[in-house]
């Protein structure tokens, strides 16, 4: 097989092994480049304690289905511990919510919040299913041609298909702020809190930012096969089975995984890509790369800003990738007693975000360059429902934890021993017994995750969510159909459309840009 029928992906995340599998089915000859010592990258499942494991993404609820089928990933090892979780809203005296895609129980919720929660699942749903329906096409480009004309024309009749009341409302509240659509809907604070949650895990803002709407769409716009949006599950084994089984299903397609092959620079000849020179110094030649890695990473650092135009190395340069949340990982010699709940309900997603109020005050000591005094967070203790995650009868507890910058104003060195201790006082006002049940404790602060995983600000999305990051503008304008402005060079990871999330549309798509090229 000729040089430029190889291609080299770099970087083995989930998107990246999507990415590559389908190449190598095409029938190219690919090999993939990983810099740690497994695959997965942050939806790797890794030991933190002696016998306990956990994955720094943690709940599945953005897996395309299609992917799923034709990777074939249940025979690859794929299985579920737990599917249809609900949400438990906690409340320090124990009157806790529970909420799942139709209806919502527990003490203080009115006809009028129950009737409202079904209304506003409904036009959520319904206004996700258009975002979700672009997940697996290539976005249009603001150009003349036939082709772009024709899909944007195709995007303006989904939402026009919506009907005239619900586009109204879409285009209403697409891009403002989550507050004000729960406000409008719901009586219930906690209920408020719970739901506002949902749009700014993982991103830089509170429930007041502008787009705080759209990154609740995006959470629900999966075709994760659940039947209701944004349903959420537990892989068995962690988020590490899907990658695990991603990579099953790339070589049996019959692509190369090399760890522990961090990739230093991507090589040129002639202003077009050549291959690719690893931390060692060896080097690999290939007419075709697929960067998984983010896209500052990829065009500042691997490529060379000098090798594109400047205005476009600007525009990478100011993709806003500034990571806000943290992830706690802990070690129990048994479960904890989280006042008001019952051993079974320990195994559902439970989320500390008391009012809208509260969580818009968590977020504004990050603007200062502040971790959150009295953060939110959203929990799972995975052993519930997975045993294999920890010894037998001890447990593990996954939480992310936000509000905490990637630039600390006191810096991480001093931050994080003092903010671990913030994290105990919150889970403490729930669980008393957190701490005497914990054995050890590990806390991932975006510093971490950037060191660790290799990403920009520890940004989990690789960059925020936002309309003016989405679409045919991420990460820039030209260079939102995964090919970079270098001849052989494209994206695959979170950084393009559709985003973040354990999706695999990203891959997959830019496998077909780079087929179709």
């Amino acid at each position: 097989m000729s040089q430029m029928d190889s291609v080299i992906v770099v970087g083995a995340g989930h998107n990246g092994l999507v990415c590559a599998a389908y190449l190598a089915r095409a029938g190219r000859k690919v090999t993939v480049l990983e810099a740690a010592g497994q695959v997965g990258g942050m939806a790797a499942t890794r030991e933190f304690a002696p016998g306990f494991k956990a994955s720094c993404a943690h709940l599945l609820y953005l897996l395309d289905q299609d992917i799923r089928k034709e990777l074939a990933l249940d025979a690859h090892g794929l299985s579920l511990a737990a599917n249809g979780m609900k949400t438990i809203a906690l409340d320090a005296g124990g009157e806790h919510l529970t909420i799942g895609p139709d209806r919502v129980t527990g003490p203080g919720v009115s006809e009028a919040d129950q009737a409202g929660y079904r209304e506003y699942r409904r036009f959520m749903a319904k206004f996700a299913a258009v975002i979700g329906k672009l997940h697996n096409q290539l976005p249009p480009r603001i150009t003349q041609e036939r082709g772009d004309l024709l899909a944007l024309g195709q995007l303006a009749l989904k939402i026009r298909l919506l009907g005239r009341d619900d586009m109204r409302e879409f285009l209403r509240i697409a891009g403002i702020n989550i507050y004000d659509v729960l406000q409008e809907n719901f009586d219930n604070p906690l209920l408020k809190g719970a739901l506002s949650l949902d749009a700014v895990l993982g991103t830089n803002s509170g429930p007041r930012s502008n787009n705080s709407v759209f990154t609740a769409l995006h959470r629900l716009s999966g075709n994760n096969g659940g039947g209701k949006a944004g349903v959420l599950a537990l892989p068995a084994g962690g988020l590490g089975t899907v990658t695990e089984a991603l990579a099953a299903a790339a070589r049996k397609a019959g692509a190369e995984i090399r760890t522990g092959c961090p990739v230093e620079r991507i090589l040129l000849d002639g202003g077009r890509v050549a291959g690719v020179r690893l931390a060692g110094g060896e080097e690999l030649r290939a007419a075709t790369v697929v960067s998984n890695a983010d896209p500052r990473t990829t065009i500042l650092d691997l490529l060379g800003a000098r090798h594109v135009e400047a205005g476009f190395a600007k525009r990478i340069s100011n993709f806003r990738s500034r990571g806000n949340a943290a992830k706690l990982h802990l070690a129990l010699d048994a479960l904890p007693d989280f006042r008001g709940l019952s051993a079974a309900q320990l195994g559902e997603r439970l989320v500390i975000a008391p009012t809208l109020e509260y969580v818009e005050r968590a977020f504004n000591h990050s603007k200062y360059g502040e971790y959150s005094t009295m953060p939110v967070a959203e929990i799972v203790i995975p052993t519930v429902r997975d045993p294999s995650l920890a010894p037998s009868g001890k447990h593990v507890l996954s939480a992310v934890v936000q509000f905490a910058p990637r630039t600390l104003k006191s810096g991480w060195n001093e931050g994080k021993g003092a903010f671990t201790g913030v994290i105990f006082d919150l889970l403490a006002a729930y669980a008393p017994d957190i701490r005497e049940k914990t054995l050890a404790t590990e806390l991932l602060t975006p510093e971490d995750l950037e060191r660790e995983f290799r990403v920009t600000g520890g940004h989990w999305h690789h960059g925020e969510l936002a309309l003016d990051q989405f679409l045919m503008m991420r990460p820039a304008p030209k260079s939102a159909q995964y090919r970079m402005p270098v001849d052989g060079l494209w994206l695959c990871g979170a950084g393009t459309h559709p985003g973040g999330g354990v999706m695999g549309c990203a891959g997959r798509n830019a496998a077909r840009a780079v087929l179709g090229a």
